[in-house]
């Protein structure tokens, strides 16, 4: 397990921009849901989303032989690729300070695809669901406000662990998904890359 003296450092989006505009930059790999993906991503990056990229970690060491910057929404899901990709042995990795959030905030390219909610909105609407109506339910029924609590504990825990435990099942609903990434396209393309 990587320690914060062992982690990469972070990479800011205008510094990641600067690098992609004066020569050949890093390689982006983009951790998020191919659903996600589809939907904005940073121009040149490949999709390796964490469940996959961490099951198959080994065979991408091969291929990255450069610099790798690590994205995601906001930076969670690709300090948690950081973290595996450095245990199996591979250097110079960093991680896009503020993930896609704050590339677009900076205005930097995009290629946009169809418009769908990403994930951590979907867990605010279903959480804040469960919240509102286990709280007006539990005025008229002893006891179901409390299901509201455990919601609350579960988003705690989510916040301190940096995981999230809703948001990786709703990861795996067609909707998010989009078109299953194949390892070995993901392979075929870095390895296109000169």
């Amino acid at each position: 397990m990587t320690t914060d003296a062992t982690r990469a450092a972070g990479l800011t989006p205008a510094a990641l921009e600067e690098l992609i505009k004066h020569g050949d930059g890093p390689r982006m790999l983009d951790v998020r849901t191919p659903g996600e993906f589809r939907t904005v991503h940073i121009p040149g990056s490949y999709n390796v989303p964490l469940d996959t990229l961490r099951e198959h970690r080994a065979e991408l060491l091969n291929h990255l032989d450069q610099d790798v910057v690590l994205i995601c929404l906001a930076g969670g899901r690709a300090a948690q690729a950081e973290e595996a990709l450095a245990e199996a042995g591979l250097p110079n990795l960093r991680v896009l300070e503020g993930g896609m959030k704050a590339w677009e905030a900076s205005g930097a390219p995009v290629n946009r695809g169809p418009a769908r909610w990403d994930l951590e909105r979907q867990v605010r609407l279903i959480a804040g669901s469960v919240v509102l109506v286990s709280g007006i339910v539990g005025l008229f029924v002893p006891g179901v406000h409390l299901i509201g609590t455990f919601m609350g504990a579960g988003l705690t825990f989510a916040a301190l662990s940096n995981t999230c435990a809703m948001g990786m099942l709703l990861s795996k609903l067609p909707y998010n998904r989009g078109p299953r990434t194949d390892i070995r396209t993901v392979i075929s393309s870095l390895r296109g890359r000169s």
